[in-house]
Formats: structure tokens, C-alpha cells, sequence
């Protein structure tokens, strides 16, 4: 018989392409994984997984049966939704992904109130970049995710909760004259952005869209911070989401405006349009929005 775990186990396989990762993703041993994808094969009939000496890859039938897999799961999810629906917002689990240019300076003051104001909220949190929380969450692996809107996907609804503006970071210096600036401004400095997969580099490129490439740097951070401490020795300016503007270490960096119309970014929520997580998105968008101001 087949089981949900067998499926979960396999689209696993088919995100990690490792049976270790795959097994770690899943929280158990790499035997038992094996062993249940080994089960599954059986019961379908079907050769699904290939061993190789350093390696694994799904088969052309493993990546179909993973792929209708990754559909009934999210389907399932959808179900246990409908079956909490006439509970009050924000109660029992809920998975929630967030992206990093939001996490480390929305959840200190957000997560307080949302243990203050929802104490049976079992909340638990995935923080990676915007394309891999929009897998997870078409899959059923995540309820709700915290991204950068607009997103482009038919089988998602979103919320905005609030606008985040930009800032230009540059070297703090005695001489600086405070002043707005426009983004034709910055063609002559070095703009430091994150690596690519980051949306906040394709917000920043976006603001900055009539420049020249040739001022992008070659460079790319993993994480704001890092950009920040790069900014604050003088190897070039960035763009810096006003959220993120009490990063430790600021003391040497000057943040300025944009002449109106300020450049921003939209905060939202996005959700499976075939869930019934409506409700807890705009009561979550709530807390984000009163956390911000």
C-alpha cells in the first residue's frame, strides 16, 4: 500500500537529489528513507530512484510519479486546512517560510506579539530564498510564506501587508552632504548587491534598471550584514531595504534617501489559492504590518 510517507520521502529525494539530505529534510535515517522509497517501488511496480556510485537521480517514471506526488500532498494539506477552518485565526501549526532580507529584522519584534496575541499558534519557521519557498509551498511542505510581491503564480493568492522603502548605504564621511538622491546618482559609484537567487538583488537592479552594468559589482553576499561591513570600508554603495537599517555596525555608513517617487518593496504573504489559509494570512499580514510601524 502506498503511504504519505513513502511520497513525502520521494519528493524529498527529488528536491535534495542525495539520499543523506533527503533523510535529513525528513528527520530520519537514511536507512528508513531508503527502505520506504524501496517499499514504494515495489508497490508501484516501477523503478523510481537511480543508484549510482556517487550519486542518485530520479528515473523518467520517478520524476512523474514525484511530480503527481508533490500534488497530492498539497492537496492533503489543503484538507487539514479545511478541516481547521472554522477555528479562530492563527491557531495550532503553521508552517511559514520567510526570505532572509526579511527574517532577521521582522521576526524580533513580530514573534513576540505573536506569542502574546495567538499563544496556541504552533509556529514553525523555513527561512531560504523566494523560489525554493514557492516550491515548498505549491507542494504543500509550507502554509503560508512571508516574500517580496508581486509573485507570478496562477495557484497562489497574496496579501500585502506593508511598503518598505529603499535606501542608498554608502561610507559614512565628514564631507557628506545629506541629501536625497536619484538612482541616476549612482552611476558613478560600485554597487555591492547580494548573489544572484537573491530577489533583493533583482529589486535593486530593478530601481537601478537605466544604469550601466558595467557599476554592478562581481561581488555577491549571502547575507545583508556582509554587504553592510563591505559598504562601511569604502568598497562601494548598496541598497539597503529600510527595515534592515539598524544592522549592527552602522556607526561608519550613511544612509540616504530617494527623491520622491521613493523606490520600495512590497511585503506580502502568499498562500495555495486551494488552502484555507486566507484567514491566517490577514490576521498574520496584521502583525507584520503593526510590528513594522
Amino acid at each position: 500500500m502506498i503511504t504519505l510517507r513513502q511520497l513525502r520521502y520521494l519528493t524529498a529525494i527529488a528536491e535534495t537529489c542525495h539520499f543523506g539530505r533527503a533523510a535529513k529534510l525528513c528527520h530520519v535515517t537514511q536507512p528508513a528513507l531508503s527502505m520506504q522509497i524501496q517499499e514504494l517501488e515495489q508497490s508501484l511496480n516501477l523503478h523510481l530512484v537511480e543508484r549510482r556510485r556517487n550519486s542518485i537521480a530520479l528515473t523518467a517514471e520517478g520524476h512523474e510519479i514525484a511530480r503527481r506526488a508533490s500534488a497530492i500532498l498539497a492537496s492533503v494539506a489543503d484538507l487539514e486546512d479545511y478541516a481547521r477552518r472554522e477555528k479562530p485565526p492563527l491557531v495550532g501549526p503553521l508552517r511559514l517560510g520567510i526570505i532572509p532580507s526579511i527574517a532577521p529584522y521582522l521576526l524580533p519584534k513580530a514573534l513576540p506579539a505573536l506569542h502574546r496575541h495567538h499563544p496556541d499558534l504552533d509556529l514553525r519557521i523555513r527561512e531560504t530564498q523566494t523560489a525554493a519557498l514557492i516550491d515548498e509551498l505549491v507542494r504543500g511542505d509550507l502554509d503560508l510564506i512571508v516574500v517580496a510581491l508581486p509573485i507570478d503564480r496562477p495557484e497562489l493568492d497574496t496579501i500585502s501587508a506593508f511598503q518598505d522603502r529603499f535606501l542608498v548605504a554608502r561610507q559614512a564621511r565628514a564631507d557628506a552632504v545629506d541629501t536625497r538622491m536619484n538612482p541616476a546618482d549612482l552611476a558613478s559609484e560600485h554597487l555591492l548587491l547580494l548573489e544572484e537567487g537573491h530577489c533583493l538583488r533583482d529589486q535593486a537592479l530593478s530601481v537601478c534598471s537605466s544604469l550601466s552594468p558595467d557599476i554592478h559589482a562581481a561581488f555577491g553576499a549571502s547575507s545583508l550584514s556582509t554587504v553592510m561591513h563591505l559598504v562601511a570600508n569604502g568598497y562601494g554603495v548598496t541598497l539597503l531595504p529600510e527595515m534592515a537599517a539598524q544592522i549592527e555596525g552602522m556607526e561608519r555608513v550613511q544612509l540616504v534617501r530617494f527623491a520622491e517617487p521613493e523606490p520600495v518593496r512590497t511585503i506580502g504573504l502568499a498562500w495555495r489559492r486551494s488552502s484555507s489559509r486566507k484567514t491566517d494570512a490577514k490576521a498574520l499580514a496584521q502583525v507584520l504590518m503593526e510590528a513594522r510601524s
